[in-house]
């Protein structure tokens, strides 16, 4: 044979580590980040697509007292269990184990001559012909459903660039670097925390942080996760028009000429003919500032708190708000008919799984409850001064400082606060808006940075129109009220609260 290169082929073990999330782990993640009316329609749904669920009568057990029973049958405190069997035996639970098994998760429902000839129907034809209850035949369908069911929910900019990383290749690091800097993307796409903030908050390697924020950048939109707009600019020229280089030259060089609209001085600076500077500006405005605006378009919608923080005589007490939800209960229907003798086996391994399944949700449900009151005792701790007296004591607090007093991951603590509403008394408050990162202020204690932006913002409400303040001159006032701060930071600062350039204002005035 010749000498060219040959091929081997060979076996090699290898031992490693690797957590993978179970179904009810998945369920218990996505419960957690649901807010109280996305948790009721995700409850609602599950009582269509799981017949077991049924919603609890008034007068009847809570959800609270269902979910207890429900972990004290899992942990073993009650002896019989909804596991099916290994397949060397009859793997169906015994009829008696089903009586006690029931009387422990189930009201007992007070028996009809209409609920007994229901009974009689054929079970098979119940499960696996009929998708509708079988109650359903004595009342009249006569609602139609409305038009909202049929409307698609818009994509928002996290799911959109958390769907494009599950299908990037890339080290775990990266990838959990990735999921901490979307979830610190503002409504217009750009990246709101510093990667050194990012890699402390989530105990990323600051290496990991980097190329998940290179990874980022790639993604769609062109100009996502960019620290400033020059940097969203200069993204989006690379993507778009690779080969021009006098936008670019413009950007990095010349954006404050550019935002004044000096043409002229950017020709002369560069020396480029006026022409050939018109068209590389055409091309810049043709570029998209904000490009997480997209898909943050302003739809009204209903606030309701998840919890309320109310004053005690010990201080603060976390309530649940509760109101409107579905109490749920196991449905005694179900338990009638596994203990008929006539059942099949197909038919009982198939609602003992709609049992697991229903006690899967109902833990998770629990679950989620006692982690946004664990999460929530701890936000009270720290800022109590700022329910008592209002937003200029708010307090810097980190996501990871909550998560190590709670005892979870600070992902958990960051589902756990997303998109959910507080009644307080300084009124209803996003849970989220209460976290935010230490300046060192005067006596080298810690200022919120929204308290700073709101400084910044006042400041500059307050300037003479005719000589609005620089940056370099707030930057001044801010170190002589002791707070310890960059003139690039108040540039950042007020770029974020979309404050106008020092030009822009006098322009304006």
């Amino acid at each position: 044979m010749g000498g060219g290169p040959q091929t081997r082929l060979s076996l090699n073990l290898k031992v490693a580590q690797k957590q993978i999330l179970t179904p009810g782990l998945v369920q218990m993640v996505s419960v957690l980040a649901l807010n109280k009316l996305e948790l009721r329609e995700m409850i609602n749904q599950e009582m269509v697509m799981n017949p077991v669920l049924e919603e609890l009568p008034e007068s009847t057990a809570t959800l609270d007292q269902v979910a207890q029973r429900a972990e004290q049958e899992k942990s073993g405190e009650s002896t019989a269990g909804v596991e099916v069997g290994d397949g060397h035996k009859d793997d169906l639970i015994e009829e008696g184990d089903f009586g006690a098994y029931f009387q422990e998760h189930i009201d007992p429902a007070t028996r009809s001559p209409e609920k007994e000839a229901l009974e009689k129907r054929s079970l098979e034809s119940f499960l696996f012909e009929n998708s509708l209850p079988p109650d359903l035949d004595n009342r009249e369908i006569s609602e139609k459903p409305s038009f909202e069911n049929f409307l698609s929910k818009p994509t928002s900019l996290t799911d959109y660039l958390g769907w494009q990383l599950s299908l990037t290749l890339c080290a775990e690091g990266v990838r959990e670097a990735g999921d901490s800097i979307i979830g610190n993307l503002n409504e217009d796409g750009y990246l709101s925390a510093s990667l050194e903030e990012i890699a402390a908050s989530g105990d990323h390697r600051p290496e990991d942080v980097e190329k998940a924020l290179a990874l980022i950048q790639e993604f769609d939109p062109p100009g996502v996760a960019a620290r400033d707009v020059r940097e969203c600019l200069l993204i989006q020229l690379r993507v778009l028009a690779p080969q021009s280089t006098l936008p670019q030259q413009i950007v990095t060089d010349h954006l404050k000429l550019l935002e004044g609209r000096q043409l002229k001085e950017i020709a002369r600076a560069l020396d480029r003919p006026l022409p050939a500077v018109e068209r590389a500006v055409e091309l810049i405005r043709r570029l998209d500032p904000r490009p997480g605006q997209r898909y943050n378009r302003f739809e009204p919608h209903l606030i309701e708190p998840d919890v309320a923080f109310v004053k005690s005589s010990d201080g603060y007490e976390v309530r649940i708000n509760e109101d409107g939800m579905p109490q749920l209960r196991l449905s005694p229907q179900y338990r009638r008919m596994l203990e008929g003798n006539s059942t099949s086996r197909e038919v009982r391994s198939y609602v003992k799984e709609r049992f697991t399944a229903a006690l899967q949700l109902l833990k998770n449900i629990e679950q989620r409850k006692q982690t946004i009151a664990r999460v929530c005792e701890a936000i009270i701790r720290r800022q109590s001064q700022y329910l008592d007296k209002g937003m200029d004591f708010l307090k810097p607090m980190m996501i990871k400082e909550v998560a190590e007093e709670v005892g979870v991951h600070p992902s958990t603590v960051s589902r756990a606060v997303s998109h959910k509403y507080a009644h307080t008394p300084q009124g209803v408050i996003e849970l989220r808006a209460l976290f935010s990162e230490a300046v060192q202020g005067p006596s080298g204690d810690g200022t919120s940075l929204v308290n700073l932006k709101r400084l910044v913002k006042k400041m500059i409400e307050e300037e003479a129109s005719a000589h609005p303040l620089t940056d370099e001159q707030i930057t001044t006032k801010l170190r002589e009220a002791g707070i310890n701060v960059t003139r690039r930071s108040v540039a950042k600062y007020r770029e974020d609260m979309r404050i106008p350039s020092t030009h822009q204002r006098r322009v304006k005035a």
